[in-house]
């Protein structure tokens, strides 16, 4: 039955199996009405920016006159809001940048970029500058940390990255015909496909212009071949891996083109009036919104329709598309192919028989052994099965089920990685942790892996979480430095009530937790706030000399000033060279870490020891090997070794060990991850029987590793070798 409820949820899209579950219902806000506002909903389970749409007449009930933009999390729960005091004229776009930073254009073409907390971030940018003072921003296009602006001349400009505010003027599209050169034609619609899918590695602009399309680069216009009857195009969205083009046709198709504009699918739609939104899901599907109605169009002749009697937003993600309605957040996504053998109505796959013997287990029927034995040559997959789709589960109880079946199924199951369910579970308690309705950071499986972790420590920490992101680091095997660091800084500035010595205790107390953190860096932070005396007493605690202290102090101060400013981190002014190189590693700012290296001339040697250990902390085991190959190690590959042993990462270690030039180096590292008969025979090479003697004892309780040194060395004995 448990099977029956859980397909019943289910929608057949051609082959295919979509599913909508609520994430949060209902919603902790109160009185939001989303037709009425203007709305910004980050990806990867990010915030909610609302500020009220001026172009529309609204009755104000007993909302302010004033305009609020506010933030919320993806429950609803409020976290910030500020006045809007309209400057630049009427807002024409906002969206959230990869780094969580709200970004708002304006007709003049002003950029305002505001925090999660509503504060404002200095400087403002200003996209169109003296030279285009007098045109005006019509429509904005956003991707990742970049935008596309149209103005109303056609005049086109892109901003690539906002963390470095360059403005790249486009080249002009195609003057209008000569009888419409008085009124330069607007695009009907814009869409962007991003730089990291582009050969150019610059973004590319589609603007549905006429009854065709042009791709706009930064000095070059070329027409596209739109199918013949297709055009005007009145809405366009490209896919989310930048190879495909989804629009809406003039006369109502949905029509799915290549990125060069081949057809390769298209739907009579039921509506000739344009959808208010479009979007894809995931990559097999398409979503039409009109006023009540939600179409879902896949590859097939029947759509899915889902009806809806109050507004929605819809917010795509790399595996789906978040729903948003004044009273719920839901998830549509393709069911997982896991979750469909497993309670698929009528399923008879191993780990349907698995899933459904753990049920009659529990109630002492003998069906639970037969179920086994249907499947015991099968038993491995049908394990990693349910735990696959306990990972896709929101449902915290059906989590538990799927897990349960797992460890039931692994007990008859000799083969199967151990490890495995555990590391699941792992998973699935930071994910949980996080989808509480209070932090409101939804994620799914495959949006935290392509997120990572320290990428949400770091959006929890900006979020002033730190308490869950310390316990999530912790308990994920993390550094907790720059948790602490910035709880540290932020105590500071919020306790300006506080006494100094009472709060150099609460500071002492968390800043302990983390052997070699600089209370320098902190110090420098309580200056910065004005607290002085609370800033001499952190000082006292510094491990290093006071001597090198105030050699750094005036020496790092320009650069580590510069790196706050653009980190927008307090954690680097009075910190050491090596310090600030790891602080800029761990953090991902290699460009960074480079320009200290070479402007205070630390040697190779050293920065090999930074770069290796910095990259070990934050787990980045691909940028560690990637940096192993670059050139032949000045330090060798013992610290590769030592930095992976150390973060208990026995596999990256594995890659690194046969590279040692020492055999006596390679024995002993095999013998520190457990690898007796490796261990064996590099000190075998070695031909040092005292080795081997210490080896043996490494490996006292093994019976079977004491007896192959035993033999090793009885060997070197008769050879004459001590």
């Amino acid at each position: 039955m448990a099977n029956v409820s859980v397909a019943a949820e289910w929608q057949l899209l051609g082959d295919r199996y979509y599913r909508k579950p609520e994430l949060y219902h209902p919603m902790q806000w109160r009185h939001i009405d989303l037709s009425r506002n203007k709305v910004a909903c980050a990806p990867f389970g990010g915030p909610v920016a609302l500020i009220r749409d001026d172009s529309k007449i609204v009755q104000l009930y007993s909302e302010s006159a004033l305009r609020k933009l506010r933030l919320f999390n993806s429950a609803g729960v409020s976290l910030s809001d500020v006045v809007w005091k309209n400057p630049g004229g009427r807002l024409i776009g906002m969206s959230w940048s990869d780094d969580h930073t709200l970004v708002c254009i304006v007709q003049d073409g002003t950029v305002y970029r505001y925090n999660v907390h509503a504060e404002l971030i200095e400087p403002n940018l200003s996209i169109l500058g003296h030279d285009y003072f007098d045109e005006n921003v019509v429509e904005c296009v956003f991707w990742g940390n970049g935008v596309v602006c149209v103005t109303e001349t056609c005049k086109i400009f892109a901003v690539p990255d906002f963390k470095t505010g360059t403005v790249v003027r486009l080249a002009d599209p195609p003057p209008p015909p000569i009888e419409l050169e008085l009124e330069r034609e607007l695009p009907h619609c814009v869409a962007v496909i991003e730089p990291q899918y582009t050969l150019s590695g610059n973004v590319e602009v589609l603007l549905a212009i006429g009854d065709g399309v042009v791709m706009v680069e930064e000095d070059e216009v070329q027409a596209l071949p739109v199918p013949p009857g297709d055009g005007p195009l009145q809405k366009m969205v490209v896919s989310g891996n930048g190879r495909f083009v989804a629009a809406f046709t003039h006369d109502g198709r949905l029509a799915v083109y290549s990125t060069r504009f081949e057809k390769m699918f298209e739907y009579q739609c039921e509506s000739a009036l344009p959808p208010e939104q479009l979007a894809w899901c995931g990559l097999d599907s398409v979503l039409l919104y009109w006023d009540d109605m939600l179409l879902m169009v896949g590859p097939s002749d029947e759509p899915v329709r889902y009806l809806y009697d109050e507004p929605i937003v819809l917010v795509p993600e790399c595996d789906g598309v978040r729903i948003l309605t004044n009273s719920s957040m839901e998830f549509l996504q393709l069911v997982p192919n896991s979750t469909v053998s497993i309670f698929k109505i009528g399923s008879t796959s191993p780990a349907a028989l698995l899933y459904d013997a753990l049920d009659h287990f529990d109630r002492r029927s003998a069906k639970a052994d037969e179920n086994l034995r249907l499947i015991r040559s099968s038993l491995p997959e049908a394990v990693e099965a349910c735990v696959d789709a306990a990972g896709h589960e929101f449902d915290v109880s059906r989590q538990r089920t799927l897990l349960r079946a797992a460890s039931y199924g692994q007990a008859f199951c000799s083969n199967f990685q151990r490890d495995r369910i555990q590391e699941m579970c792992k998973t699935l308690r930071v994910l949980n942790a996080v989808r509480n309705p209070e932090i409101g950071i939804p994620l799914s499986i495959q949006q935290y892996k392509l997120l990572t972790p320290p990428v949400l420590i770091g959006r929890l920490i900006n979020a002033h979480r730190h308490l869950l992101a310390l316990r999530i680091s912790e308990y994920l095997g993390m550094n907790q430095e720059v948790v602490i660091m910035h709880w540290a800084c932020s105590k500071i500035t919020a306790s300006l009530a506080i006494p100094d010595a009472a709060l150099l205790e609460i500071l002492l107390d968390k800043l302990r937790l983390c052997k070699g953190i600089s209370y320098a860096a902190v110090s420098a932070h309580a200056d910065k706030n004005g607290r002085r005396k609370l800033a001499a007493m952190l000082i006292e605690h510094e491990p290093r000399s006071s001597k090198l202290f105030f050699f750094f102090f005036f020496f790092l101060y320009r650069m580590q000033h510069e790196l706050e400013v653009t980190t927008k981190q307090a954690i680097f002014i009075d910190s050491s060279i090596s310090d600030t190189i790891r602080t800029c590693i761990v953090l991902g700012n290699h460009r960074a870490a480079m320009k200290v290296k070479t402007e205070f001339k630390v040697s190779e040697k050293r920065w090999y020891w930074l770069k290796v250990f910095a990259l070990a902390t934050i787990r980045d085991w691909d940028a560690l090997e990637k940096f192993s190959k670059e050139k032949r190690p000045p330090i060798g590959y013992r610290p590769f070794v030592e930095a992976c042993i150390e973060a208990d990462e026995k596999g990256e270690a594995l890659k690194y060990i046969p590279k040692l030039a020492d055999p006596r180096e390679r024995a002993e590292s095999y013998a520190r991850i457990g690898m007796a008969k490796e261990a064996a025979d590099a000190a075998s090479q070695a031909k040092d029987g005292e080795l081997l003697g210490r080896l043996k004892l490494t490996f006292a309780q093994n019976a079977a590793a004491s007896s192959i040194f035993d033999t090793l060395r009885d060997r070197l004995s008769f050879q004459g070798v001590s």
